[in-house]
């Protein structure tokens, strides 16, 4: 069994339609953001960076196993199913080479541009303008890796499991503030009609249900 610790956040999505698309057996548990609760002791035990998702695999080679940081888990989980990410060769290096490109890049600049766009108290439009284009020149990027191949690794892997939740919830945003940009995603659209006709992907899109 698998503890799982998220909120309604793509991070968090990521391995909640990891687990399902799997089939592993787990256990959500809701950490509301909003209200601090991923400052709490016993959450910073298993998540020192205080920051979802988290999880504990209770079945783990050698006792249980507490995990955080999104991408170490998807990786953790691919390799303990065999599912999601090749054992080696270039079919892997790619899958890893775009899980990496998500974490480091298209997650974190589509997270400001959301921030400054939605959540900042007062609106900076140096910061938003920095964001906005930093996402339209990563959704471009992604939009030739896509014209080059049906999914970002080549085959479905961890990768696209990492970055769809993000880019289906802000390319609608994205859009909004550069709308010449729309003649220019007909392959990121076509992929996320693909990935979110999965039914694995739906469920975990779901989750938490709060």
């Amino acid at each position: 069994m698998i503890d799982l610790y998220t909120w309604t956040t793509p991070n968090g999505r990521k391995v909640s339609i990891m687990l399902e698309e799997v089939g592993l057996p787990y256990e959500v548990h809701p950490i509301n953001i909003g209200k601090g609760e991923q400052f709490a002791p016993a959450f910073l035990k298993i998540s020192p960076n205080n920051r979802i998702p988290a999880i504990v695999d209770r079945d783990g080679d050698g006792g249980p196993v507490s995990l955080f940081e999104s991408g170490a888990i998807l990786i953790y989980l691919a390799e303990k199913t065999g599912k999601f990410l090749a054992p080696k060769g270039e079919q892997r290096a790619k899958a890893l080479e775009w899980l990496m490109w998500q974490m480091g890049g298209i997650g974190p600049m589509l997270g400001q541009a959301n921030h400054f766009i939605n959540a900042a108290p007062e609106k900076i439009p140096y910061a938003i303008d920095r964001y906005v284009n930093e996402g339209v020149r990563l959704l471009k990027v992604l939009d030739k890796r896509l014209g080059e191949a049906a999914f970002m690794g080549g085959d479905y892997s961890i990768a696209d499991i990492a970055t769809y939740p993000w880019v289906s919830a802000a390319l609608p945003m994205i859009e909004k503030s550069k709308p010449e940009l729309g003649g220019e995603t007909a392959n990121v659209k076509r992929w996320l009609e693909a990935v979110g006709a999965r039914p694995a992907v739906q469920r975990g899109m779901a989750i938490p249900k709060v």
